[in-house]
Order: C-alpha cells, then sequence, then structure tokens
C-alpha cells in the first residue's frame, strides 16, 4: 500500500502538471473508478452471504464449542475499543477544548455508515466535509484525514494486537515477552499503509504472521467467521481516531475556528455550511 500511495502521488503531480494533455487520462481514471465503485456495491451487497459462509466454515471446523471463544473475543475486543475511545481520546478532547460526545453525535450517521460497511473509506467524503463544516481549514483536513486513513488506524492496530495473543492462545503457542512485543512492533508497523477497506485488517494480519513465523497462518481462519463483526468495532474506532487527530492538528496549526467548532458540535451548523 505505501508503494502504491507514493506512485499515486507522483502521477497526480504529474497528470496536474500536464494540463489539458492529461485530460484523456483523467477522464479514463474517473470512469474506471466509477467502475470499482460499482463492483464495491455488488461486493457489499453479497458480504452478509460471505460472512455466513464464514462462521458456518467456523463451526463446521473446529465445533459449536468455538462460537464460546469467538463470543470472548469479541467482547474483549469490543471492550478493549471503547477503553482506548474514552481513556485516550476523550482526554485529548478535553485538553483541546472540545466534548469527544459531542464529536460522536456529530459524526453519528457517519458512524453508522462504516459499522454498516466495515469500511472508513465509505465515510471519507463526508467526514472531510463535517471536518472542515466545523471550522477545520481545507487545507489541514485534506491532509491529515487521507494520510490517516493510512497511517492512523488505531482500531486496526487493536484488531491485529487482539486476535494474534487470541491465535496464540488457542493454538497452544508459547510466547515470551521479548517475541510478544516483538510481533506487537511488527503487527503495529504492518499497521502502517494498510488501505482503509473491508477486510484489509484480515489480510494484514495473516502476512505478518506468515513472516514472523511465530504463530501458524493457517490458524487465521479461526477468526474468519467473526472478522466482519470485529470490523464493526475497529473501523467506527479508525474514524474517530482520524476525526479527533484532525481537530488536534487543526488547533495546534491555528487553523481551527473555534466559534464554528462550539455551533457544530451544539448542531447548529451542517456539513453543507
Amino acid at each position: 500500500m505505501l508503494q502504491v500511495l507514493y506512485v499515486s502521488v507522483l502521477c497526480g503531480f504529474a497528470l496536474s502538471w500536464m494540463g489539458q494533455t492529461g485530460k484523456p487520462l483523467n477522464d479514463l481514471i474517473a470512469t474506471a473508478a466509477q467502475m470499482f465503485f460499482r463492483i464495491v456495491a455488488i461486493v457489499m451487497r453479497a458480504a452478509p452471504i460471505g460472512a455466513f459462509d464464514a462462521m458456518a466454515f467456523t463451526v463446521g471446523e473446529f465445533g459449536a464449542g468455538s462460537l464460546f471463544s469467538l463470543g470472548k473475543l469479541l467482547a474483549s475486543f469490543y471492550i478493549t475499543c471503547l477503553v482506548f475511545i474514552f481513556a485516550v481520546l476523550w482526554p485529548i478532547c478535553r485538553w483541546c477544548g472540545f466534548s469527544l460526545l459531542q464529536f460522536l453525535r456529530y459524526i453519528r450517521e457517519e458512524l453508522l455508515i462504516v459499522i454498516a460497511t466495515t469500511s472508513s473509506e465509505t465515510a471519507l467524503p463526508r467526514m472531510i466535509a463535517k471536518l472542515e463544516a466545523a471550522g477545520c481549514e481545507e487545507s489541514v483536513v485534506a491532509l491529515v484525514i487521507p494520510t490517516g486513513y493510512s497511517f492512523n488506524l488505531d482500531g486496526t492496530c487493536l484488531y491485529l494486537a487482539t486476535a494474534a495473543v487470541f491465535l496464540a492462545q488457542a493454538t497452544n503457542t508459547p510466547l515470551t515477552i521479548e517475541q510478544q512485543v516483538g510481533l506487537l512492533a511488527v503487527l503495529l508497523l504492518a499497521s502502517k499503509g494498510a488501505a482503509g477497506v473491508a477486510g484489509a485488517a484480515f489480510v494484514v494480519l495473516a502476512a505478518t504472521l506468515a513472516a514472523v513465523g511465530t504463530i501458524p497462518v493457517e490458524n487465521v481462519a479461526l477468526i474468519l467467521g467473526v472478522h466482519r463483526l470485529m470490523s464493526q468495532a475497529l473501523t467506527p474506532t479508525n474514524l474517530i481516531g482520524n476525526g479527533v487527530a484532525t481537530l488536534v492538528v487543526a488547533r495546534w496549526e491555528r487553523a481551527l475556528d473555534e466559534r464554528r467548532l462550539q455551533e457544530a458540535l451544539g448542531g447548529n451548523a451542517s456539513a453543507s455550511s
């Protein structure tokens, strides 16, 4: 993903400098983007069937008893995400002079979208509009939000760490403290540059376990059935983290209109303003 981002930036600069000469390629890229959006729509409609099949595979392969262990995994992961949001992000919001609860209410529609689609990308345009309406300068939002979608994936980091420890326990794989810290460091590094689309975290987990070799990579099938349910916690965590980061950076750079922010969080502004 990092290589793709780098080449994309270079291509964007080149096409911008080409002016009208590059317009045919710009039109082709726009048409291709619409085609892929349609493909994503088809996949998302079929996603519930895929989630059911994945759960059926897990139960059929490992028995109905696996549901109890997976339930505990889900509960612990949801609690971890809540602890991160309210124990880490809440003090940061207070320090920056706005309420986390008001901010969550302000972006509630975007949160519902990412929970339903399990993809942070689906709410990207709306988040940009909402943050600009909340008083953040366009230049800050245009930089921090897209960058955060690849480098500030808080929920994905929590997912990778939780899933890796669960797989180690489920397969009776002994891990020393040094191995746990090393695996955590690799997972956190691997999450940087991950795509913000549905299923990206699962791919990163499988690729990282295969590279590290501590935990057998084939055991990721254990969490395949609940991955979508875990994604419904990690994607809103990603979204909230990126939103808070944008407001914090805007305040640091003195690019935040405090009056518009308070009006927006108080329900007096809309994304169209």
